[in-house]
């Protein structure tokens, strides 16, 4: 048999290296001749570490939330000795999760083994890059595209054929192919996913547009917080140039001489933007400059460059294998294809998935999603990150394609989707996003250096129960100054969880300001907390967990808060069995 374990940063983290070992050892232990090998992360991070035990007829058991307890188990489940494994298997509706997608992007992660090219090569791979130099023009290749409506997965959404077409016409060289890995957004991690699960795509998805554009050599800046991502993506170049992938004369043809270094970032939000990534490449500090001339004429090192994102590149083997008319035959009339969203937050299936665009936010959340945690109510989801906006529940039906989501004043963004329920303020949830953004501001420009810092003063205040009569319209105010005085995307988008949130939770704001409460009980110094002696039956748990000692009562009898003493930590509400603890 073969036993599979998804061993993505996800997988990790929940303990998919002990379970590989303690698989390991068993096998060795009970002399079994197996296969071990290793995946990428299938996209159900919540229900890691996954383990998929293979037969010779091909038949997969997949289990789920394995620990090394469970392993002589499972083993002895498929040696039948045990059945007791069975309970540790995915559940039906799970994998209803996987069969409601359509991956393209995401297809070979979760499946291959990222850090063996053969596996990739025995799907298809590199056959698309194999098959554009030896029957393909490169305008032919950038029709292909143009065919497929393929747009950028960044954020932008914009074509990705006008991109590579103006590179291709620039008479300048070298030129050069440059991935943005620099995968920045909270609660974002499609891009990482793919460098971990499937590297070997993206490679040839760079390979491509080289090949398109006219372009030797590319560059992969992704950020070093990604170690995984970093070590699997240098492994498979390693892979790549030895079966002659990459270097001198691919495939024979003498047409095309092309290869991939790595770039480690420094972690700047801002290098998301294309000339702030370009200057960090050159070894400058990462701040925009002026666009024109745009990177096709003027890019890295003053050359004809073509930037696009991980997600992008991974598209492109799929649509020069299948069609561009098979791209764009999913999703809507001008938004083509699928798009991978990552789901975190007050939600139950927190992970990646790829479904086709124009499927709507509330079939993405609750059909996939699994719905909210803890039976909540669903308030919102932030939508593009930092950059994009809140949706609210009453438009949950709101497709998710590029127009319909920019109507309701979020983005696309990258894909991050963060679902938020009744306990989350919305306030606070706009101060959090726009100190994010003020932090990560380059500092070039007035509007967003010292703009987003007095809307996270004015923020701040409001949730510390200081609120002023005015400060909405002010906030409205230095908003739209920000996004019409900002140069790059990121000062032109920072106000937009602050502008989102008072466009659809407005009365949130004015409950903070003017009668000085949050209505999702989170803002400290506007909530506070009591004993309903009714319920509390003086078990002592809130007392003994109570870290300042401000509970106080005798055994078996009602318990009493000293809002005097009180720090407002949640503890006693936390561990009170009787809901008996009251936030008012």
């Amino acid at each position: 048999m073969k036993i599979v374990v998804g061993q993505g940063s996800c997988g990790i983290a929940a303990g998919a290296n002990k379970v590989y070992a303690a698989i390991e050892n068993e096998l060795k232990n009970r002399d079994i001749d197996a296969e071990l090998t290793l995946t990428g992360c299938i996209g159900m991070c919540h229900l890691e570490p996954i383990v998929d035990v293979i037969d010779d007829n091909g038949n997969k058991e997949t289990y789920v939330k394995v620990t090394t307890e469970m392993i002589s188990d499972i083993i002895g489940k498929h040696l039948h000795e045990s059945e007791k494994a069975l309970e540790y298997t995915m559940p039906e509706t799970d994998k209803g999760i996987l069969e409601k997608q359509k991956r393209v992007a995401l297809r070979h992660c979760g499946i291959i083994n990222p850090e063996c090219i053969d596996e990739y090569i025995s799907d298809g791979g590199y056959k698309a890059i194999e098959n554009c130099i030896k029957e393909m023009s490169p305008e032919e290749v950038i029709e292909e595209i143009k065919i497929s409506g393929l747009r950028g997965r960044g954020g932008a959404g914009f074509p990705t054929w006008f991109k590579w077409n103006a590179a291709r016409q620039s008479l300048d060289t070298p030129k050069y192919i440059v991935c943005n890995a620099d995968e920045g957004d909270p609660g974002a991690f499609m891009d990482r996913s793919v460098l971990e699960g499937d590297p070997h795509n993206l490679i040839e998805g760079m390979m491509i547009a080289g090949y398109a554009i006219g372009a030797t050599s590319g560059i992969v800046y992704v950020r070093a917080e990604y170690p995984l991502a970093i070590i699997r993506l240098k492994k498979a170049i390693e892979q790549a140039r030895a079966k002659g992938f990459l270097g001198k004369d691919i495939f024979g043809e003498n047409r095309f001489d092309f290869d991939i270094r790595i770039k480690a970032g420094a972690g700047a939000f801002v290098c998301g933007e294309e000339t702030a990534l370009i200057a960090s490449l050159e070894g400058e500090r990462g701040m925009p400059r002026l666009k024109p001339p745009f990177p096709a004429q003027k890019g890295y090192w003053d050359k004809p460059t073509n930037i696009n994102n991980v997600e992008t590149f991974a598209n492109v083997p799929w649509i020069l294998l299948n069609g561009g008319k098979a791209f764009a035959a999913m999703g809507t009339e001008k938004s083509k294809g699928t798009k991978v969203f990552a789901l975190t937050g007050k939600i139950n299936k927190g992970g990646l998935v790829e479904v086709p665009m124009g499927m709507s936010i509330k079939d993405i959340i609750f059909d996939i999603g699994g719905g909210i945690k803890d039976g909540k109510e669903f308030k919102a989801v932030q939508m593009g990150g930092p950059s994009g906006g809140c949706i609210p529940a009453d438009l949950v039906d709101t497709p998710v394609d590029y127009e319909s989501i920019a109507k309701t004043g979020a983005i696309m963004g990258s894909g991050g989707m963060v679902v938020m329920d009744e306990t989350t303020c919305m306030v606070d949830m706009a101060r959090f996003f726009l100190d994010f953004t003020r932090k990560e501001s380059c500092g070039k420009c007035i509007h967003c250096r010292i703009g987003t810092k007095r809307m996270l003063e004015i923020l701040t205040r409001i949730c510390d129960g200081e609120g002023r009569d005015g400060d909405i319209e002010l906030l409205e105010e230095l908003g739209e100054k920000i996004k019409e005085g900002s140069l790059c995307g990121l000062g032109q988008t920072a106000p937009n969880p602050v502008l989102s949130t008072l466009r659809y939770f407005r009365e949130e704001y004015e409950k903070h300001i003017y009668e000085k409460k949050c209505p999702a009980k989170q803002c400290v110094n506007l909530i506070s907390y009591s004993i309903n002696e009714e319920k509390c039956i003086g078990c002592g748990l809130c007392k003994r967990n109570c870290p300042v000692s401000a509970i106080t009562g005798e055994a078996k009898q009602a318990h009493k808060i000293d809002s005097e003493i009180c720090i407002k930590c949640g503890k006693c509400n936390e561990v009170c069995r009787f809901h008996a603890v009251e936030i008012e």
